[in-house]
């Protein structure tokens, strides 16, 4: 220590720093990086670059446009939370919890643009209350359990083990399972269930092995697009048919949605697994060790009761959710089920909820925020109020709408982006409802370019396997297919069918 109290140590960069200051300003950056101990100046850079680009882009918008402060700042927050999200220049979970904030400090703090009294701040901070994050927590609760009792491993060993014969029908098995269970059940729970029966041999292949990537992101992709399939299997279907009934006076029932989404659906599926087996040609499938014996791992502590209460629970989960109609449950609520029994049991304990993986909810209810916030200041409708509606012939309407639901949807929640598209896009062509509102569900399906895009996506993001580029590769190639697909199939097949 010297006479002063002061630490030499401490001194020295502070004379470093002093003397850059005075003789080589150039140098500074790169000693105050040393000088913080940053280990990732990059990442520091490139937070800056997406915040200027964002800020820049929004100041472009002439003052003219028909588009309010408070859409302004939902365009800043859009595009900032877009930048960062597909740069990773930040943690997915943390651009989600900036947009909250975000949203609180431009939009709704007190004498803020939107607020209308003191309290309104709060609607953004609710979102982690959704009905959709308390459906994704039952689904990975649920997982945890399985993956604790050993049941994942067993239902692993059981029921992939047949489609190992090689790659091809691996992933065509696992894409495929997931396609048929989202067309009866949430897309969230169906991911979360088959994550949790790939894991086990997933984790065993070896680092950098190209099967465990592939077999991963085969489940977002089956879960994603089985929701075209049937009337239930995603809210943007519902959003669509309730429209169609109610502006067009045109029902569509179970049945009838079958012919409307199961071969758009399965046409997609068919191009995405090309892709996905591209990514594996001459790859080995797992070994037969991998799967054999699987339920075996680790279990052989684990008591019966807990197992058979594993069991039970999956099962009356997945039949109340596949059931809701009946019932009257909606699926969130169902997933309390498996929140209560596996903790109130003991089957998790302490330990096992703090390992949950929490980060996912965050992102997931940041983009329900920026979805509802993108609505609500008419920044949606704005974004497309450009879209052509007369003397525009019906099939390029109806690749429009479709390619307007794949942008909003992949930015914002697909439910939110069919709620306001479809409604615009029937009021754009009243003699040709189907043909544009059809579309827009379809396609909403389709939007996977980013791990928020959809909650299968960011579950299947939270493994850790999957990078952003990832989900841009698959995103981009149903991009580029849906909208001519879902135009040509609802304009040519099903108008001519249901009028």
């Amino acid at each position: 220590m010297t006479r002063s109290g002061q630490d030499p140590d401490d001194e020295a960069p502070r004379a470093e720093l002093s003397r850059l200051l005075a003789d080589s300003p150039a140098e500074l950056p790169q000693s105050l990086v040393r000088w913080l101990e940053i280990s990732s100046p990059g990442r520091i850079a490139l937070c800056i670059i997406v915040v200027l680009l964002a800020a820049g882009l929004t100041w472009l918008i002439p003052a003219d446009a028909d588009l309010d402060v408070a859409g302004r700042r939902s365009l800043f927050i859009l595009l900032l939370a877009a930048g960062l999200w597909l740069s990773e220049a930040i943690p997915a979970f943390a651009v989600g919890i900036l947009i909250i904030a975000l949203q609180v400090l431009l939009l709704d703090r007190p004498g803020g643009t939107l607020a209308e009294g003191p309290g309104d701040w709060e609607a953004h901070v609710l979102v982690l209350g959704h009905p959709l994050v308390w459906l994704f927590f039952g689904g990975l609760v649920l997982a945890a359990g399985m993956s604790r009792t050993g049941i994942d491993r067993w239902l692993a060993s059981n029921l992939l083990e047949r489609f190992a014969s090689g790659p091809a029908t691996l992933i065509a098995g696992v894409a495929g399972i997931a396609f048929v269970l989202s067309m009866l059940m949430s897309n969230t729970a169906t991911t979360a269930m088959m994550l949790a029966l790939v894991t086990p041999v997933v984790s065993r292949l070896e680092r950098g092995d190209p099967m465990a990537l592939t077999l991963v992101l085969a489940i977002p992709v089956g879960a994603n697009l089985g929701g075209m399939g049937s009337l239930v299997g995603t809210p943007p279907n519902a959003v669509a048919a309730g429209a169609l009934a109610s502006q067009a006076g045109i029902e569509i029932n179970f049945a009838q949605w079958l012919l409307v989404g199961l071969v758009p659906g399965l046409l997609l599926l068919g191009l995405l697994l090309g892709v996905l087996l591209w990514r594996v040609r001459g790859a080995k499938p797992p070994p037969a060790e991998l799967w054999a014996g699987l339920d075996a791992d680790n279990t052989q502590d684990v008591p019966l009761w807990e197992r058979l209460t594993v069991i039970l629970t999956l099962l009356l989960t997945v039949t109340l959710w596949m059931t809701s109609g009946l019932h009257g449950l909606p699926a969130p609520a169902v997933s309390v089920v498996p929140v209560v029994i596996l903790t109130a049991s003991g089957i998790l304990d302490v330990e096992a909820f703090r390992k949950l993986p929490y980060d996912v909810l965050f992102l997931l209810a940041g983009g329900l925020a920026l979805g509802a916030a993108v609505h609500e200041t008419g920044l949606a409708a704005w974004l497309i109020s450009g879209m052509p509606a007369e003397d525009v012939p019906l099939f390029l309407l109806a690749l429009a709408a479709g390619a307007a639901a794949v942008l909003l949807s992949n930015i914002m929640s697909n439910t939110a982006a069919a709620n306001v598209l479809v409604p615009l896009a029937i009021s754009a062509a009243p003699g040709a409802s189907l043909v544009v509102a059809l579309p827009v569900a379809l396609c909403a399906s389709a939007a996977m370019a980013m791990p928020v895009s959809t909650p299968p996506n960011a579950l299947a993001f939270a493994t850790g396997l999957c990078r952003a580029r990832d989900f841009l590769v698959l995103g981009s190639v149903t991009a580029l297919a849906a909208p001519p697909l879902a135009a040509a199939w609802t304009l040519y097949v099903v108008r001519p069918l249901l009028g």
